[in-house]
């Protein structure tokens, strides 16, 4: 066995969809042009997807500009601000419970 080549993996999931015949036919052309398998061609399909969703809530991107000045605002010293103090030296209603 080649340690640089990666062993083989089973697939031990399942996924069960349903769709209408036409649907069913696109996805089937779709994956003939490329060369893939209809479950291969849905399951990457379904990560590219997956990624973007995730993508949308865990990260952003900016021009490098926009990048050098958010930078800077994290790294500018907190600005006191007197409400928020007063209000944070309260004790917390939930403190009671």
């Amino acid at each position: 066995m080649n340690p640089s080549v990666p062993a083989a993996t089973t697939k031990e999931e399942r996924f069960n969809i349903r769709a209408k015949h036409d649907e069913k036919a696109l996805v089937e052309q779709a994956a003939r042009a490329t060369h893939m398998t209809t479950s291969q061609f849905m399951l990457q399909a379904a990560l590219r997807s997956a990624e973007e969703v995730l993508a949308d809530q865990t990260r952003f991107v900016l021009p490098a500009d926009q990048w050098d000045l958010f930078t800077l605002a994290l790294d500018r010293p907190a600005r006191l601000i007197p409400e928020l103090e007063q209000a944070a030296s309260k004790p917390s209603p939930f403190d009671e419970i």
